[in-house]
């Protein structure tokens, strides 16, 4: 069992809204040079969950679950910049109001640009969600540290997630961490070189069909986690010879150049004290027992009971 700080870690109430499915009206255009208008960021996603490929839908940047924002008007401003900070993969998110009250979800990330916090319900649940409701996510995970580990620094992690992911120390001393996926340095795309990663994401990029293959990028699930090699993110994202970076897929691949599947970073180290281990289960959906699994079916958090 891995040292924590979590007892001392700070505890929010944050407060959201589902945001509306986004677009930009007119025709976009792909890395081929086709254009295409297809289902995007944004919406209460029936049809999408963790657990699920980012690959094979048709859309673009889809975001799985529901897509919160504490004000779609104001992406980058407060409050939304607080909920986008403070929200962590593994959050508990709970309905408050409407058909849906009382319903449980779970935070998955977030996604830069779109500046929404990515949350999965079950489909019955999200089908009794409007607009208009509130969701209430216990934000925690953000400053949390393995205090035996001080080269490895944690974001956007929620402790009881972090419990989860069957991370081991190996006589070395070096973390071994099960990822779905060793993501090539090469691959990562949009969102490189931003200051800081406590919130947003960045993408693998996908246009290659070559190194799709060679790496197995296709078989991706939404909520996997994955090893990005030779990536250091402790101070923004950057390629550092050694580092590794591990983050959680949280919107599908992507038809523009430069995009793929988006990945929120939870761990990252300059130096190689992260050792990646393929595990196919190695995903929030299989690890907390909600979305898509790979054992037991699908199944999601507690429903609602109505007003």
């Amino acid at each position: 069992m891995l040292n924590t700080n979590a007892d001392r870690l700070v505890e929010f109430l944050l407060q959201c809204h589902p945001g509306q499915p986004r677009t930009r009206g007119s025709w976009e255009v792909d890395h081929q040079g086709v254009p295409f208008i297809l289902p995007s960021i944004g919406g209460i996603t029936l049809n999408v969950q963790a657990g699920d490929s980012a690959f094979g839908w048709q859309g673009d940047h889809v975001e799985p679950g529901v897509s919160c924002t504490a004000d779609t008007q104001k992406p980058f401003e407060h409050p939304n910049v607080g909920l986008q900070i403070y929200s962590c993969a593994g959050n508990l998110a709970t309905v408050a109001t409407g058909e849906a009250k009382g319903a449980e979800g779970r935070v998955l990330g977030h996604h830069g640009g779109s500046e929404h916090v990515i949350v999965d319900f079950p489909r019955e649940v999200k089908e009794q969600l409007l607009y208009s409701d509130t969701i209430i996510i216990r934000g925690r995970g953000q400053g949390l540290q393995l205090t035996g580990h001080p080269q490895v620094a944690l974001f956007n992690l929620d402790p009881d997630l972090l419990g989860k992911m069957k991370i081991k120390e190996a006589p070395d001393g070096v973390l071994e961490v099960p990822v779905t996926t060793l993501v090539p340095p090469v691959c990562m795309g949009s969102g490189i070189g931003s200051a800081h990663v406590a919130k947003g994401d960045y993408d693998i990029m996908t246009s290659d069909p070559e190194t799709v293959a060679e790496y197995g990028l296709d078989r991706i699930r939404l909520g996997d986690f994955v090893a990005l090699m030779d990536h250091d993110n402790r101070y923004g994202r950057a390629y550092r010879r050694g580092a590794v970076s591990i983050g959680i897929v949280v919107h599908s691949d992507c038809r523009e150049a430069g995009h793929g599947p988006g990945v929120t970073t939870l761990m990252t180290a300059a130096s190689p004290l992260i050792r990646p281990v393929v595990d196919p289960e190695a995903n929030i959906a299989d690890r907390l027992g909600f979305g898509t699994r790979l054992k037991g079916g699908s199944k999601g958090p507690k429903r609602g009971k109505g007003k």
